[in-house]
């Protein structure tokens, strides 16, 4: 195995050709030498800063899918409106497996690959266990650091009542620290093109944080993740992680890192334009690599351990209403836009076979 100077988020570093579109999976070979992917920690100076360059190379380059999408911009504005448009496909239906692949993960690596020049080639997971044990530890986090990271908070802002209910979430989240622009780090002053919502028109803003420490402490830490992990299935694996009820009480390992660092007015946590913020690829990271430590743990039975509903808040997220709904199997195709095609659940269920190619350090 080959450990490169950094890495990256969820199931994804596939070979794409330039255009983003992925090679066929007949042409692939077999996997002999997969990527390691580090924890942030785990990479230089110059590894951090190689990955931050190229996420900035990705904002000024030129996007593909604008004729389907009129805010897009930039190539990192394909992956923003790539979730905008599939949220609804993907969220609460098989979250982990969709989320993983549909939220960029491999897609987003195989775009930093090669055109910028750095040694960026696969994702970077972020291991919140390691920071929330107390909320100063939280705020004090390597991942905020305003040079060697994504920055930290927006500044605080008391009265939510000031923003239109689009930009606010739906989630009265507690102990929320800011709220306003980015005030600094390497995407200070950068403007989102589209959202906040549901749509994909232009609207160019500033990227907010509103971090909310006692939040993620609750919801990222060390036993809420052995919880998680002690699940029997993969449905069940799915359920811990989403959280078993609506609201700041069910809050687990998925939505303690949007709503975490989202709170109220943060980017990260609106359901559709979460990916604005960069540092939504890390978190998705750490849930891949999650998914991961889970199935290696009894692979012989993990390795095709699948299932969940087909449609969103359809059982066991029936919370408005039982809604019918098929059983998800590995012949689930995922749709992967103009990016990147159709991508069968088979083919990702094992980040070291050849689809995919990575393990974790």
């Amino acid at each position: 195995m080959r450990i490169l100077t950094w890495p990256l988020p969820i199931l994804f570093v596939i070979a794409f050709p330039a255009s983003g579109r992925r090679q066929s999976r007949q042409s692939e070979p077999p996997c002999e030498n997969p990527l390691v992917r580090q924890e942030w920690r785990e990479l230089s100076l110059e590894g951090r800063l190689d990955f931050i360059a190229a996420v900035k190379c990705l904002q000024v380059r030129p996007g593909e899918t604008s004729v389907a999408f009129s805010g897009v911009r930039s190539r990192y504005d394909d992956f923003v409106a790539l979730h905008i448009s599939q949220a609804d496909y993907v969220h609460w239906v098989v979250s982990i497996a969709l989320i993983s692949i549909l939220d960029g993960t491999g897609l987003f690596c195989g775009c930093l690959n090669k055109p910028f020049g750095t040694n960026v080639h696969t994702e970077v997971p972020y291991h919140w266990t390691q920071d929330a044990f107390d909320e100063i530890s939280i705020l004090e986090s390597p991942v905020f650091d305003p040079v060697y990271g994504l920055g930290g908070n927006g500044d605080f802002i008391a009265d939510i009542n000031l923003f239109p209910e689009e930009r606010k979430t739906e989630v009265d989240v507690p102990g929320r620290t800011g709220g306003g622009c980015l005030a600094d780090g390497p995407f200070a002053g950068v403007n989102a093109s589209m959202g906040p919502g549901n749509h994909t028109e232009y609207t160019p803003r500033c990227i907010r944080r509103d971090i909310s420490p006692s939040l993620m402490v609750r919801a990222l830490g060390a036993e809420q993740l052995a919880s998680v992990l002690n699940a029997s299935s993969y449905f069940e694996l799915e359920h811990r992680t989403e959280g078993l009820a609506l609201g700041v009480e069910g809050i687990s390992v998925h939505g303690g890192g949007h709503f975490g660092i989202g709170g109220i007015l943060g980017d990260m946590s609106n359901t559709w334009s979460s990916t604005v913020d960069p540092i939504f690829w890390l978190h998705h990271g750490s849930i891949d690599r999650m998914w991961d430590i889970w199935q290696r743990a009894d692979w012989a039975n993990r390795k095709t351990d699948i299932g969940g509903p087909d449609t969103q808040w359809a059982y066991p997220y029936n919370y408005f209403g039982d809604k019918a709904y098929k059983n998800i199997t590995l012949d689930f195709e995922m749709d992967l836009g103009e990016i990147g095609g159709s991508v069968k659940i088979r083919d990702i269920m094992d980040a070291q076979g050849k689809y995919l190619c990575y393990t974790y350090s």
